[in-house]
């Protein structure tokens, strides 16, 4: 694999990444949070939860997403070099 071609996976990977994070962050903090309040979880409704916690979790669901894909790149860099 060309370092050109990893580059361009990594900026890939990172814009599809940050475009969930927009999604959870703004979208269901803010945009959509009149929708997902008609849901409630644990008594909570779901745009307050998004809000104060969701987000979070989506985070750190969105780093491990990234360590589990660049370690996969790297590998394929290590095979092919």
């Amino acid at each position: 694999m060309k370092k050109n071609t990893y580059w361009s996976k990594n900026i890939k990977y990172i814009c599809i990444l940050l475009s969930f994070w927009f999604i959870i962050s703004f979208g269901c903090g803010i945009l959509f949070v009149e929708q997902l309040n008609t849901i409630q979880i644990g008594g909570f409704k779901l745009g307050f939860w998004f809000a104060q916690q969701g987000s979070i979790f989506g985070f750190v669901a969105i780093i491990f997403t990234y360590i589990y894909l660049m370690n996969r790149l790297d590998d394929q860099l290590k095979k092919d070099n």
